[in-house]
């Protein structure tokens, strides 16, 4: 957690390193206050932008399957070389905003990915789709790499959990806008003039950040130096609690990427057989995981990390089991716990990352989030895979399999706390 005010010397961040100063920084926002609530919005806009972006292709996979004559796992690649080129230019951007700060970096970002946008729906082919989303994929890192650092350093200490569980809501309902837009717009147009419809409402998104956004008064400028990269990142993987956390960061992400890559390729099919607008609609259960997100900060209070993990792997298991049945009814309500699941585990899981790591946090955030996208694209791809080869019982044993990994993870982590705490 980053030091509380109290008006003494401060402490400023060059890189991976600590250096005094005798003058004291402005007040951290606080909840109840007009900086705290423009943050809120702008990191609010932004996400949305981002995460309508990165997913403007899931809901549309059989879509683009039909037009392009393409397999369920050629029409993912769409998706996933978006998510693993993110993941790869995470640590860069995370970079570069330690040398020219959060905002100027968030602000880049989020302009130059929806500029993408207005581009992709013109791409002739498979190849060119998938490399104009990969690059779209390096341009929203931007984002992703520096936000939860942009809440921990300007957000008082005691509302950080809440701020960055409201800045994954906002996540999630860019993610659900995008699907549901472009399925009602591509039931109608095509599924090219639906993703030009999302790259027009995130270049709007992307006006009200730069808007609204207040200046960053607890950052620090420090120079980009890859050897202090390089300590700051070997000493977050050096850290056991860490690594646990990037861990079970990927393995939640692999079970979401993996069911709402193939969701629509099954209820498509017989015996749903969902028009897209339909499908797109099926999406707004991510207003379940928009309350599991800003209800974290509630449950982590009142059952702390690890059994409020415990709780997310319940949930998602138990949807797991329901959608393997035919009925449409218990599917979706399968789906509302898996969403649950998953955002109340991001929301505690990267929260965590943010209140561990107490020096280069940017670069402890990139590096969650960077498990986090190796997830969704192992788990979109992967997922698409066992589909394709053993239908939708696939796609459910393959994301059990990862919620029983977290289960593992986080039962490990209770037995060191609690042997630490014997030997204490």
């Amino acid at each position: 957690m980053p030091p509380a005010d109290t008006g003494a010397s401060t402490v400023i961040r060059v890189g991976a390193s600590t250096l005094p100063s005798e003058s004291p920084l402005p007040p951290r926002l606080s909840p109840g206050g007009a900086g705290y609530r423009r943050a809120l919005y702008a990191l609010f806009a932004a996400g949305l932008a981002t995460f309508a972006l990165l997913y403007s292709t899931q809901a549309l996979l059989p879509a683009i399957s039909a037009g392009l004559s393409l397999t369920p796992a050629q029409a993912s690649l769409t998706v996933s070389a978006a998510t693993a080129a993110l993941a790869v230019a995470l640590l860069p951007m995370s970079a570069l905003s330690e040398k020219y700060g959060r905002t100027a970096v968030m602000t880049a970002s989020v302009f130059s990915a929806a500029g993408l946008a207005l581009i992709i729906p013109f791409a002739p082919n498979l190849t060119w789709l998938v490399v104009l989303r990969a690059i779209q994929g390096v341009a929203l890192a931007g984002l992703p790499a520096t936000a939860m650092a942009y809440l921990a350093e300007e957000v008082h200490p005691k509302a950080v959990a809440s701020a960055i569980g409201l800045y994954v809501a906002g996540n999630s309902i860019g993610g659900m806008s995008s699907r549901i837009l472009t399925g009602a717009v591509a039931q109608y147009a095509g599924w090219r003039v639906a993703l030009l419809a999302v790259g027009i409402m995130a270049l709007a998104c992307a006006v009200a950040f730069r808007i609204l956004a207040p200046a960053a008064r607890h950052f620090r400028p420090g120079p980009v130096n890859p050897a202090a990269l390089w300590r700051t990142v070997t000493t977050h993987l050096g850290n056991p609690l860490l690594r646990r956390l990037y861990l079970i960061g990927l393995l939640f992400m692999a079970v979401f990427g993996a069911v709402y890559t193939v969701l629509g390729y099954r209820l498509a099919a017989e015996p749903f057989s969902l028009s897209q607008s339909a499908i797109g609609l099926i999406f707004l259960v991510y207003l379940v995981g928009t309350a599991a997100s800003a209800g974290s900060g509630r449950l982590l209070a009142r059952l702390g990390r690890r059994g409020a993990l415990y709780v997310a792997v319940a949930l998602a298991a138990a949807g797991l089991l329901l959608t393997l049945s035919g009925s449409l009814a218990l599917i979706l309500a399968g789906l509302v716990l898996i969403t649950g699941g998953f955002f109340t585990g991001h929301a505690i899981a990267s929260g965590a990352v943010s209140r561990t790591a107490t020096v280069g946090r940017a670069q402890a955030s990139a590096l969650y989030l960077t498990a986090y996208y190796i997830g969704a694209s192992l788990g979109g791809t992967v997922g698409a895979s066992a589909y394709h080869s053993a239908g939708w019982s696939g796609t459910v044993a393959l994301a059990l399999a990862a919620v029983v990994g977290v289960a593992c993870i986080t039962l490990y982590g209770t037995r060191q706390a609690r042997a630490s705490a014997r030997t204490a």
